[in-house]
């Protein structure tokens, strides 16, 4: 059911958060508010496979394309994503699949991947530590398509490692190389070197960054979440542990910036610049953690077609409710609720 306004376009700015292949849960979403044409979408920022999704929609929305151009990208994107994957040593073991709830837990692949950074990191680029998704995107995504796409303004976090600061690359500067750099999960890649400088996953710093997308009040800004916060069960191997640590780590920096702008209509003093101003902002979020917080913390790593399939409907039903029960907010005031932020064990467990 869509929702019908005659009004003008409101505009929309989308924050996009990173989470391995939970990205197709964002791909879900999007797929859905592009349904809502009183949404003019002008701005989007992502980390990590939030990069991913903004970058996609930009290349299929760019010269007329619009939202069914950005749909069409979107799924031709993470639908060759699980194609390839079928070809992939990085496969659910048997047990695996006797386990359910989409693990990779038992790959002998995962773990290899993840024992081999925590003993001595993927420090150099050879062909064990380069990432598969350049050539993705080099293949799928036109980026001089996406530097010309003068509707929509990009933002893409990366993590400077020799400062530890963050980095965004804006849309006429982007190419696989910087969308890479975003996407860099340094347990299992080597470091994206950029302009003589290293990056690992913007997520460290920005899951997504939020600050750029302030530059144009009065609006609204939807955040899309899929990175759990609360996990129903503790991780056992070395592997979880570390997927589990860089997930918590990428939470902070969120929370940190969904309470600045809550509670001061602001952003941490180091993301602010001198045009920035901060009234009038209408913020939403759109959830998927309660669903992806029950999978196993391997799961971010299954690219199989029907896990990515099954991410993109809870995603699609996501937007769905959000809509029916928060889309009247639009325009007028903020539906944050504050619950799968800084609660989100509780809520959980309720």
């Amino acid at each position: 059911m869509h929702i019908v306004s005659k009004q003008s376009p409101l505009p929309v700015s989308l924050g996009l958060q990173g989470g391995g292949t939970y990205g197709a849960f964002t791909w879900g979403v999007l797929d859905r508010l592009l349904d809502e044409e009183r949404f003019m979408f002008d701005s989007l920022s992502g980390s990590s496979s939030g990069a991913v999704n903004a970058v996609v929609f930009a290349d299929g929305f760019a010269h007329g394309g619009g939202r069914r151009g950005a749909q069409q990208a979107l799924s031709r994107f993470w639908k060759t994503l699980g194609m390839l994957a079928v070809a992939s040593p990085l496969q659910p073991s048997p047990l695996d699949r006797l386990a359910g709830r989409w693990t990779m837990s038992s790959s002998p692949v995962y773990m290899l991947l993840e024992m081999a950074g925590a003993l001595q990191g993927p420090v150099k680029q050879h062909a064990p530590t380069l990432n598969p998704l350049r050539n993705l995107l080099s293949t799928l995504v036109d980026f001089e398509r996406v530097r010309n796409c003068e509707e929509l303004e990009l933002f893409i976090a990366a993590t400077n490692v020799r400062t530890g600061t963050g980095k965004i690359f804006t849309r006429t500067e982007l190419d696989p190389q910087k969308v890479v750099a975003s996407a860099c999960l340094p347990t299992v890649f080597a470091g994206v070197e950029v302009d003589g400088e290293t990056y690992w996953d913007g997520s460290y710093v920005a899951n997504p960054p939020l600050a750029p997308l302030l530059a144009r009040p009065p609006r609204d800004m939807i955040v899309v979440q899929n990175n759990p916060i609360a996990r129903s069960e503790i991780p056992r191997s070395q592997a979880d542990i570390s997927n589990r640590s860089n997930e918590i780590a990428f939470n902070i920096s969120f929370m940190r910036e969904i309470s600045a702008l809550r509670h001061a209509h602001g952003v941490p003093e180091e993301q602010r610049s001198a045009d920035m101003t901060f009234a009038d902002l209408r913020l939403h979020l759109i959830s998927g953690i309660e669903d992806i917080g029950e999978y196993s913390q391997s799961s971010k790593f299954n690219a199989q077609i029907p896990f990515l399939l099954h991410l993109h409907e809870l995603g699609v039903k996501a937007a769905d409710t959000w809509l029916r029960k928060h889309g009247h907010g639009l325009g007028s005031h903020s539906t944050l609720d504050p619950s799968p932020v800084f609660y989100a064990d509780v809520a959980r467990s309720v």
